[in-house]
C-alpha cells in the first residue's frame, strides 16, 4: 500500500516536474519571438474567418509585452485575460494543492463557478467586439 503511494507522489512530481519545463520553454520563447511581429506564430482561426476577436485575441501579445514588464500593452492586448491571471494562478495552485486545501478546492469546483467563467468570457467577446476594446 505503502508503495502505491509513494509511486503517486514521483508521479505527480514528475508531472509538475515535466509542467515547469514546458512552462519555461513556452515563457523563454514568447520573451524571444514577439507574436506581433512573427508572421509564423499561430494566428487565431477565429479571427481569421470571421474578422472579430475571441476571447484569447491578444494572449500571445500579453505574454510577451507581461515578460518585458510592460503591463499597460499586456492590458491593452487582452484587458480580461490581464485582470484574470491572478484568478488563474490561484486556481492553479489550488488545483496543485488540492489535498491541502479540499473546501477551497471544493468551492472552486462547481457549476456556478463554471456557469460564471463562461457568461463572463462570452460577455467578453461582445464588448471586445462591439465597443472595441
Amino acid at each position: 500500500m505503502e508503495e502505491s503511494s509513494n509511486f503517486k507522489i514521483n508521479r505527480r512530481l514528475t508531472i509538475y516536474w515535466i509542467a515547469a519545463v514546458v512552462m519555461l520553454g513556452l515563457a523563454s520563447f514568447y520573451f524571444y519571438f514577439n507574436p506581433g511581429e512573427s508572421r509564423w506564430m499561430p494566428q487565431c482561426l477565429f479571427h481569421k474567418f470571421t474578422g472579430l476577436n475571441c476571447m484569447g485575441c491578444g494572449a500571445q501579445r500579453m505574454f510577451h509585452s507581461l515578460l518585458h514588464g510592460d503591463f499597460v500593452a499586456a492590458f491593452h492586448a487582452n484587458a480580461l485575460l490581464f485582470c484574470l491571471l491572478p484568478v488563474f494562478a490561484f486556481m492553479v495552485i489550488i488545483e496543485v494543492k488540492r489535498e491541502s486545501f479540499p473546501n477551497i478546492y471544493k468551492k472552486i469546483h462547481t457549476r456556478p463557478i463554471i456557469l460564471g467563467f463562461v457568461i463572463l468570457l462570452t460577455l467578453w467577446i461582445f464588448i471586445r467586439n462591439i465597443i472595441g476594446i
